[in-house]
Formats: structure tokens, C-alpha cells, sequence
């Protein structure tokens, strides 16, 4: 008897801290999540999409890999692709992100991100084996 009291003694323990966290939950109401009314206004104003426009372009003959993210902001990679490359879709989202790397095998490679027919973002390289990117933060 002289040791059992230390085993009931920590179920005691564990039991009144699991109440008391319990108690606590419950108090503070992270158990009861506050239902939200539909947050689309019923009179919101129509957006027309965008027309986003990925470019990859260099020197004739150029062989490039590209990375990119799609309309629906996966990240896609596609291999040994000819230059000049475009990729245009519409943006359905009121604003978008877009991201567009590509590395190419001659010493002259270049980007550039287009919304609705603004350049919105550019840039070249020229260095061996050249890298470009360009970065959209919102369209």
C-alpha cells in the first residue's frame, strides 16, 4: 500500500489538468466556432478577367527549360521547349500572382509578363547558359 499511492496520485494529477484544460477550452470558445453568413454580396460588381500573357524569348534556336505557375496557380515545369515560347490564359480571380523562370542554352535569354497587353513585368540575361525571371505580385 505504501507505493500505490504515488500511480493514483499522477492519475489524480493528469485527471484534474485534462478538467481543467477542458474547462479552459470551453471558456475561452475555441470548442465553438462562430457559423459566418455567406460573405458574397448580393450586389457585387462583375469583373471582366484579364489576359495574362507568360513570354520566354532569345537568340534563334534557343532550347530552354521553363518554370511557371498556371491560371490556377500551380507551379508547372516543362522541358526543351523552342524559343520564342508564349502561354496566355485569363485570370477568373479578381487579382492573381504570376511567376515565370526559364533557363535557356545560348548566352541570351528574356521574360516578360503581360496583363490585358501592359507589360506589367521584363528582364534579360546575357551570360552563359542564361537564367531569367520575372515576378507578377498582382495583376
Amino acid at each position: 500500500m505504501k507505493r500505490l499511492w504515488i500511480p493514483l496520485l499522477v492519475i489524480a494529477v493528469v485527471a484534474a489538468g485534462g478538467f481543467t484544460v477542458s474547462r479552459l477550452h470551453g471558456i475561452f470558445g475555441s470548442d465553438n466556432r462562430v457559423s459566418y453568413a455567406d460573405t458574397r454580396a448580393a450586389d457585387s460588381k462583375p469583373f471582366d478577367p484579364k489576359q495574362l500573357v507568360y513570354e520566354v524569348f532569345g537568340a534563334p534556336g534557343t532550347v530552354a527549360n521553363i518554370s511557371y505557375f498556371d491560371k490556377d496557380s500551380e507551379p508547372q515545369y516543362i522541358t526543351g521547349i523552342s524559343l520564342p515560347w508564349t502561354l496566355q490564359f485569363d485570370i477568373g480571380n479578381a487579382t492573381a500572382t504570376g511567376s515565370l523562370m526559364a533557363q535557356g542554352d545560348s548566352s541570351n535569354i528574356g521574360c516578360r509578363i503581360t496583363v490585358d497587353g501592359e507589360v506589367k513585368a521584363e528582364k534579360t540575361s546575357d551570360n552563359t547558359n542564361a537564367f531569367t525571371s520575372c515576378l507578377l505580385k498582382a495583376a
